[in-house]
């Protein structure tokens, strides 16, 4: 997994269409999914934790992006 794509595609496979048009909702709703499918024991440590990683870089960025919108 590298990108938010791959998570949105990995989610589908199980059932889990996260689209609300506010991206950073959507980048937080996917996080949950995550870790509730780790929690169940769907994924494995590493896919967990790399869809964190990138889920994590992203949510930084786009709160990062809304701060600087606003000045």
């Amino acid at each position: 997994m590298k990108t938010v794509l791959d998570i949105r595609n990995l989610l589908k496979q199980y059932g889990s269409f996260i689209y609300t048009g506010d991206r950073l909702g959507d980048l937080m709703m996917m996080e949950d999914e995550i870790r509730e499918l780790y929690k169940a024991q769907i994924l494995d440590v590493k896919e967990y934790q790399s869809a964190l990683l990138i889920l994590r870089h992203e949510i930084q960025n786009e709160e990062e992006r809304k701060r600087n919108a606003n000045y």
